[in-house]
């Protein structure tokens, strides 16, 4: 899977991205970190409770001043909820002076004569700040369903829309490792497969060995050893083989030769000096030792350019896997 960063590098991802940040600083910005706060409103914001104790405090003031002009306004402040909330108070006077509820209602009733209500009268619906909430929260799922499929989800896009070293993480990934141990033989304490794929200029991989404990033991890899022709991309005929061992005072190295470059005599003798030539056969492997450890190199897969330049003279594509053991004497 590519890594986040990479996925960022595509506007449509960095832009969707971009908008789900928003949206969640947005939200902390607006919710925790300077919420909206209300001042000044009716009484008709309130909760259902607290506009019944308005109701009722209104009530206690009409009785002790008698002002008829405060105590409509107070009645109107409750809007819509009003007349249910004097229902309520009638019903359950409770505590409070039945006479002064008697009295109260006279006024509102000779005021503001109640309306006629049939029992199927639907109750009010949800004010605008819920659907503005709940389209909030929905549009804010689905910039996150989004963003999770294109940062996370593994793409469906060929091997063409991929770079040389994506193409060669992925043939990595489908290459089938030897199961030595099913063979009868001791498992290795790593297993590496790598892969070039032309256009990778620069090709150079490289993995650290270390013993069951965790010990640092060496490392060993894999890098271009020599090109053939002029221009790009770079046309590989050979490859090296590397093992190191920190107990060995010396890197072994082994060269894997094209079959052009291997039936050159010049060619093989001046690559000689690097390592030990090895022609490129799939399902070859090959044996390297220091000290302490061994390394098989097994050619899981291999094929050839076809261009300009003779037959079997360069690598389209290669893939090796590295297989290390520790040396019982060690």
């Amino acid at each position: 899977m590519e890594s986040i960063s990479e996925r960022l590098k595509n506007p449509v991802v960095a832009g969707i991205a971009g908008i789900f940040a928003g949206l969640l600083l947005g939200l902390l910005v607006g919710w925790v970190l300077w919420p909206v706060e209300y001042t000044d409103t009716t009484p008709d914001s309130l909760r259902a409770d607290l506009q019944e104790d308005y109701l009722r405090m209104a009530i206690d003031s009409f009785e002790l001043n008698g002002d008829t002009e405060k105590a409509l306004q107070r009645y109107a402040n409750l809007g819509n909820q009003a007349e249910a909330n004097l229902l309520k108070v009638q019903q359950m006077p409770g505590a409070q002076d039945v006479g002064s509820i008697v009295t109260y209602t006279q006024l509102i009733n000779a005021a503001m004569p109640p309306e006629t209500v049939t029992p199927d009268t639907p109750a009010a619906g949800p004010s605008w700040l819920v659907y503005v909430i709940g389209f909030g929260l929905l549009f804010i799922v689905g910039v996150g369903a989004a963003a999770y499929l294109l940062l996370f989800r593994r793409p469906r896009s060929s091997t063409a829309d991929m770079t040389p070293a994506q193409q060669a993480r992925a043939l990595s990934r489908q290459t089938e490792v030897v199961d030595y141990e099913a063979m009868g033989q001791a498992p290795p304490i790593s297993q590496f497969v790598t892969t070039y794929v032309i256009k990778d200029d620069l090709f150079d991989d490289s993995f650290s060995i270390d013993s069951p404990s965790g010990e640092f033991l060496g490392e060993c890899g894999v890098g271009i050893s020599e090109t053939i022709g002029v221009g790009e991309p770079k046309k590989v005929t050979a490859f090296e083989v590397w093992l190191f061992d920190k107990n060995d005072i010396q890197t072994v190295t082994k060269v894997l030769m094209s079959a052009n470059a291997f039936n050159d005599l010049a060619t093989r003798q001046r690559l000689a000096e690097k390592g030990e030539p090895v022609l490129v056969e799939p399902q070859r492997q090959v044996v390297l030792e220091t000290q302490t450890l061994q390394l098989v190199a097994t050619i899981s897969d291999a094929a050839y350019g076809d261009g300009p330049l003779p037959p079997s003279s360069y690598f389209d594509r290669l893939t090796l896997e590295l297989a290390v053991w520790q040396k019982e004497t060690a």
